[in-house]
């Protein structure tokens, strides 16, 4: 069975009522991908109740999948592969994880954010800090597929602020991913996108286990004029199913001074910028350090990496 090779509902689906639009076996199993990579596992019957096709459709894919090396066929449904790229933790898990390192990453990414400018937020945890810290920001438009990056800066309730939000179709970690995400971030343009990542390496760049989110970080990253990664230190090394990005496609990466020398070594000579904060000391660059690097068409400001004293989140 091809990726593209079905496009209607078959005659089970008819005989049973199941009409509304029919969902390409692509997006399909992204979608099994997706409730795997989030629970562990999932049951056929759930899958032929939220995705209204048939028994037989659903095992045809699991099929395709187990063959590809992706998932597990265990009896009624599927689990994932110990240690493969799709194990990735739900996000109240991934949030209680390097909340220290997190909440320094926000205090240095926050101060790229200028009044009246449009911005881009991709989902994930360490992007849902950063939109807390956002409502004081004045006349700040915010283009995001993240539910909880929207709801955070909605319950805000400032009327000088626009929260756009893509569209799309609902990932278990509250992304919306997706032909109507992709569509929406190719008609609008925003001067900086901060994006959340599972994995950064070498040879991968930056990646998600789950391809739909992919390919809709993809489009927000090409909507965007500059391109700042928020990742801690554990993140590197981390390779997940599907890249989204090359390293060299960020302006700046920020992260902790828990990332080991050779990955900062590698960094400096691949990003534009790598931007390191110490969650123990409350310290990072000046906010003035990094407009202007980040300004910077030569891009030598790379030559100049050591870390500054920033205010202190204790003062």
């Amino acid at each position: 069975m091809g990726g593209f090779s079905e496009t209607s509902w078959s005659s089970e689906d008819r005989r049973t009522g199941r009409l509304g639009p029919p969902v390409l076996a692509r997006q399909r199993q992204a979608y099994i991908l997706d409730r795997v990579r989030e629970d562990g596992g999932v049951r056929v019957a759930d899958l032929v109740r939220d995705l209204g096709v048939s028994d037989m459709t659903i095992r045809r894919d699991m099929e395709l999948l187990h063959e590809r090396g992706l998932i597990e066929k265990v009896h009624g449904g599927a689990t994932a592969l110990p240690g493969s790229a799709l194990f990735e933790p739900g996000f109240a898990a991934k949030s209680a994880l390097q909340e220290a390192e997190k909440e320094a990453i926000v205090d240095a990414a926050v101060t790229l954010v200028e009044p009246g400018t449009a911005i881009g937020i991709s989902a994930g945890t360490t992007t849902y800090a950063l939109a807390r810290r956002l409502a004081d920001v004045v006349g700040l438009t915010v283009v995001t597929n993240s539910v909880r990056v929207a709801d955070v800066l909605h319950d805000a309730g400032r009327p000088d602020q626009t929260i756009i939000m893509t569209g799309g179709v609902r990932t278990p970690s509250d992304a919306l991913v997706g032909p109507f995400a992709v569509a929406a971030l190719r008609s609008v343009h925003v001067d900086l996108v901060f994006m959340g990542v599972h994995g950064m390496d070498a040879h991968s760049g930056f990646s998600s286990p789950n391809m739909m989110e992919a390919e809709t970080n993809r489009a927000l990253i090409e909507a965007g004029g500059r391109l700042v990664v928020v990742a801690d230190h554990t993140k590197w090394g981390q390779v997940a199913l599907s890249s989204i990005a090359r390293l060299d496609q960020a302006d700046i990466v920020i992260s902790d001074t828990g990332l080991e020398a050779e990955a900062q070594e590698l960094l400096r000579s691949r990003v534009r910028e790598l931007v390191l904060v110490d969650p123990l000391a409350g310290t990072w660059l000046e906010p003035v350090q990094i407009n202007r690097r980040l300004g910077d068409p030569t891009g030598e400001g790379n030559e100049s990496l050591a870390r500054a004293d920033g205010p202190s989140r204790a003062d």
